[in-house]
């Protein structure tokens, strides 16, 4: 397969071959920790190298290369957000109030160039085979995707048969989620149903390579995360396994939550409230490990949405002074770490090239490139993301 010819590699997404190499010159690196000014050089989807390149002497070779001028800008890695509702969520209210899957432009524009994507409290009219089928498809359009095995209920639905087995034996499942816990949408699990469900996510990812994490959606009950903290105390379960998601609905239950990072688990915090730089100083004021704190968009759940992550991002730097490279690992190589990809989330070397620039004083979006394939170009989705293959 010739490498100069994405349509070939990703579904006959686009007709029009691309350069084989991409090289970022001028912009203000970021691993997710500043690097300074340095030049990224593209090729075959991945970081081929990140510091002086001669570009002339790429020309002389005659591969084809394009030039992205990136002053005035920051580079970062493409964001990975760890909760979507990629086929919609609600419903919760009545059929009317049902919400539309989540479009492949409105993840590129967000910066966004990996999403997980999970059922909620509807696994009756919403299915895992629908969501793995919107996985594929954001696949195709350039995006990288992949989902959580189950939904609320436990026991929770598979594809296979098992949570085991669809771990094991398809590909973009990463775990089993989001799994309700302190709400009365749950369907009030033992911890001992609990041990078992977290046990089968974490073997069948040690047996397939994957984080094999168990994603919990935790409500707004007076319960809060003891069901987890009771998982690490009675059972052979390793924290790892663990990922908690809604940690900001109370100070209470964010206090319990960096008691449960403490102890090795991931814990994670949405942007549909658009309140994050209050709950981020409040999570380091109370001791929270850095590490162990994601953020994700919960889109489409009513309030949730792609752009809420790139915003508070911005929100973050622009309007509470957080600096960018203490802010960037919650929504790069945190979540890349929390979901077991190594390829994702950080600029560096044979790591995949996510890649998002963004003018340095507004932190507004002008360029998105996914596995090397510009998504967006000057702030504008590309054919791939729009034509008619979307």
């Amino acid at each position: 397969m010739n490498p100069a010819h994405p349509a070939q590699a990703h579904g006959g997404c686009s007709v029009a071959p691309r350069p084989f190499l991409t090289l970022i010159e001028g912009a203000e690196v970021f691993t997710p920790k500043p690097l300074g000014v340095q030049s990224i050089l593209v090729g075959c989807g991945e970081i081929l190298r990140i510091g002086d390149v001669e570009s002339a002497a790429l020309e002389r070779c005659g591969l084809g290369i394009e030039t992205l001028d990136g002053s005035g800008c920051v580079a970062t890695p493409g964001f990975v957000d760890p909760h979507q509702h990629l086929i919609g969520a609600g419903g919760e209210q009545g059929f009317g109030t049902r919400l539309p899957e989540v479009p492949a432009t409105d993840i590129a524009l967000s910066g966004i160039t990996t999403a997980v994507g999970c059922l909620g409290t509807d696994t009756v009219t919403r299915s895992l085979a629908a969501l793995l089928g919107k996985v594929r498809q954001l696949e195709v359009q350039g995006l990288t995707a992949y989902l959580y095995t189950g939904g609320f209920q436990v026991p929770p639905p598979t594809l296979t048969g098992s949570v085991l087995s669809d771990v094991v034996l398809i590909d973009k499942v990463l775990g089993v989620g989001e799994i309700a816990i302190s709400d009365v949408r749950s369907s009030q699990p033992s911890v001992a149903e609990l041990a078992r469900l977290v046990s089968d996510a974490w073997v069948g990812g040690t047996l397939s390579g994957k984080a094999g994490v168990t994603h919990f959606h935790v409500g707004p009950g007076r319960r809060r995360l003891s069901c987890l903290h009771a998982l690490l105390d009675q059972h052979e379960v390793t924290p790892a396994a663990i990922y908690a998601t809604h940690i900001n609905r109370t100070p209470e239950l964010l206090s319990d939550a960096i008691g449960l990072a403490r102890r090795g688990a991931f814990v994670d915090i949405d942007t549909v409230d658009e309140d994050l730089p209050p709950w981020l100083r409040r999570y380091r004021d109370g001791g929270g490990v850095p590490e162990r704190l994601t953020v994700s968009s919960d889109a489409h759940t009513r309030g949730g949405a792609p752009r809420k992550l790139h915003g508070q991002l911005v929100a973050c730097c622009r309007d509470h002074g957080l600096p960018l490279g203490e802010v960037l690992p919650l929504f790069t190589a945190n979540p890349a770490a929390a979901l077991g990809l190594s390829r994702k989330g950080r600029l560096r070397e044979q790591a995949d090239a996510d890649i998002v620039l963004m003018r340095r004083d507004s932190l507004q979006i002008v360029h998105v490139l996914a596995r090397g394939r510009l998504l967006v170009r000057d702030g504008q989705p590309q054919p791939c993301l729009t034509g008619p293959h979307a």
